[in-house]
């Protein structure tokens, strides 16, 4: 451990010592942009109205999308919330990053030597803040989120927890704000409190760099058993007169909810004269829940939902508005994925990645300002599944090819994603060199890690070499 940390420490000095060499000071340079990134939790690729959304209302997101740049073919870090999430603040896809599942639960995915994005970010002179579901280490242990690179952080840090929109506390930097009864009294909703937090971090910080991580837990299912049809919201306004299933009003409302609340999070960049300078990011963490209602579509076109590695477990929405910098009301087909925001985010912000620090992103950062992209990428990885055995999946991308590998049969799907972007005809049999292209990357892909046995279990061994 000690070794660890102070592998973690020299990394980190060399950083500073590169940014005070370049820049003269730790003072922060008129030309780095706050970072601003909002992240819901299992919201569909079809959720949103600037992505096809018939039913639901989400007018301001959708405005973030007419005033910046709307992304076709953005990949979340993984299928599910904790690996998806490590992918993000590390830089490592889900063969390499630290935290690769939602199970087996640990009270920390992320060690001392481990490098986030926010403490890059921090090096250069950044504030960093974060609220909502951190996944990536518990309280009192080295992966909390103020272990990591964050100055605050208010929320959830433990995954089951986040599952509870009317908890008994949330955690509040090192501490805890105790809520006593509530979970009876459903007095305090979480997101309320969330959101209120990240207006109060975001006024702070206005006279300084900042980067703030806004990890919303809407709209996941919740875990309350009184929650019957599995989803708390307070009200199901403004959708309560629909002629829909209560289900159906409630998922709408909370997704209203999101919406609301990006939308306090602009006006107050704008009423503290930030816009100018200010990067803001929505994503979601993966695709859609298979049971949310059929009426809404929440893949949109694609197949499948979140656990799955086709393209509605894993392609997201992804909005990017900077004004002056990210052309306004453009789309861009640009593959990018989570694993691609410690990079670029270090870019914007004339931090140096440590040379000992690998990573598996590119920058994307010309990508956002509307210019061809400098970096080229051989592929995206993703796995899932990792300790249940025959459960287990991969998925690699190349170019417009996507190949998907189950340990049920070992054999590889193949898509033409170009023509094909609902994985409906398998054309592995037609593409041999392409699927052992594939076949090679999913084999080398995967790092051992004593956590995730199944990658040094199965890669390489008879499984694989079943023919496709």
């Amino acid at each position: 451990m000690l070794a660890a940390t102070m592998q973690k420490t020299f990394s980190l000095a060399v950083l500073t010592v590169t940014f005070i060499a370049v820049h003269g000071s730790l003072g922060f340079a008129a030309e780095q942009p706050n970072i601003v990134c909002i992240m819901a939790d299992d919201l569909g690729y079809g959720d949103l109205g600037c992505y096809g959304q018939k039913l639901i209302a989400t007018p301001q997101i959708d405005r973030l999308a007419s005033e910046g740049m709307r992304f076709t073919q953005a990949y979340a870090g993984g299928p599910v919330c904790t690996s998806s999430r490590s992918v993000l603040m590390t830089g490592l896809h889900t063969g390499h990053t630290p935290a690769r599942d939602n199970v087996p639960h640990y009270d920390s995915y992320l060690a001392e030597d481990d490098v986030t994005v926010a403490e890059i970010l921090s090096d250069a002179g950044y504030r960093c803040g974060g609220v909502g579901k951190w996944s990536l280490g518990d309280a009192g242990t080295v992966g909390r989120a103020t272990n990591q690179g964050f100055h605050n952080w208010f929320g959830y840090l433990n995954q089951d927890h986040a599952h509870y929109y009317f908890p008994e506390y949330l955690d509040d930097d090192d501490g805890r704000l105790e809520l006593p009864g509530n979970t009876t009294s459903r007095t305090h909703y979480s997101h309320d409190l969330l959101t209120e937090r990240a207006l109060k971090f975001i006024r702070e910080s206005r006279d300084a760099p900042f980067f703030f991580y806004a990890a919303f837990a809407l709209p996941h299912f919740s875990a309350r058993e009184e929650d019957s049809d599995g989803l708390a919201v307070p009200s199901t306004q403004p959708y309560s007169d629909r002629d829909w299933d209560e289900k159906s009003k409630k998922y709408a409302a909370m997704v209203h909810m999101l919406d609301r609340d990006v939308g306090r999070i602009i006006d107050l960049i704008e009423e503290l004269e930030l816009t100018e300078n200010t990067l803001v990011i929505f994503t979601s963490d993966n695709g859609g829940h298979a049971t949310v209602s059929a009426r809404f579509q929440t893949s949109g076109p694609l197949r499948g939902f979140k656990r799955a590695l086709t393209e509605g477990g894993i392609r997201v929405p992804f909005i990017a508005r900077w004004p002056g910098i990210v052309p306004t009301g453009t789309s861009s087909p640009d593959v990018i994925a989570f694993q691609d925001m410690l990079p670029t985010f270090a870019e914007l912000a004339g931090a140096d990645i440590p040379n000992n620090l690998k990573i598996d992103g590119i920058s994307v950062a010309a990508t956002l300002k509307g210019e061809q992209l400098n970096a080229t990428r051989n592929h995206l990885y993703w796995d899932y599944g990792h300790c249940r055995g025959k459960q287990y999946i991969q998925a690699v991308r190349v170019g417009d090819w996507k190949g998907i590998r189950s340990a049920k049969t070992g054999r590889i799907q193949l898509y033409d994603l170009s023509r094909d972007t609902a994985e409906a005809n398998d054309v592995a049999l037609t593409r041999p060199r392409i699927v052992d292209q594939i076949r090679k990357i999913m084999d080398d892909a995967v790092k051992s890690n004593p956590r995730y046995k199944i990658g040094t279990v199965y890669r390489g061994g008879p499984i694989w070499k079943t023919t496709p």
